[in-house]
């Protein structure tokens, strides 16, 4: 597939972009190259190569997550590393 190079234009979020500049830098790679990967991978595939969705919890589901995540940052709930202390405690 090597052969003449071609130019294109992308239009992203500068932020995003940004962003993604200093994941691929970190990478050892630009954004180009990490386009061509992306482009080749899904040519490789016959898709784009990673799942796409609209999976986003239900409302009901990020309330019981902004709740666990309070009970578990909460120091006056116990928390416990030894199960069978935990099964002790839940026959009380």
């Amino acid at each position: 597939m090597a052969g003449f190079t071609t130019n294109i234009t992308i239009c992203m979020d500068s932020d995003l972009k940004a962003q993604s500049d200093r994941l691929f830098g970190e990478l050892g790679m630009n954004l180009t190259t990490a386009f061509n990967i992306f482009v080749r991978q899904s040519l490789r595939e016959g898709r784009i190569p990673f799942d796409i969705s609209l999976n986003q919890p239900s409302s009901e589901t990020v309330v019981a997550m902004l709740e666990a995540e309070g009970i578990a940052k909460d120091p006056a709930v116990k928390g416990y590393t030894d199960l069978d202390e935990l099964f002790t405690d839940l026959k009380v």
